[in-house]
């Protein structure tokens, strides 16, 4: 079975489930939920944004920056398709 990268590194992976289940999550939402530092986060972030896995939204609230964070389509395949690979492999062991 495959794993696809994107999806399978563990902080990755846990990005994309917190938004899959939470929906548009601000980064400091994420930072605390998942208890990662900033620059990892960031950097996580920056490469599922590349692979378009993330939609970003920077907006200011009273004066203050807010960053904002969602699966995209493609992103919400992604996960959806690592959960079936790793459904297949539990199927495959119980056989």
């Amino acid at each position: 079975m495959n794993f696809d990268q994107l999806v399978h590194q563990p902080t990755r992976l846990q990005i994309f489930a917190h938004l899959y289940v939470h929906g548009e999550t601000e980064f400091t939402g994420l930072v605390d939920a998942l208890d990662v530092t900033e620059g990892n986060l960031s950097s996580h972030l920056q490469t599922m944004e590349d692979a378009d896995a993330v939609a970003v939204e920077k907006t200011f609230v009273d004066r203050r920056p807010r960053t904002t964070y969602r699966l995209t389509d493609e992103g919400r395949a992604a996960f959806e398709g690592h959960v079936e690979t790793l459904e297949a492999l539990i199927e495959g062991l119980e056989d």
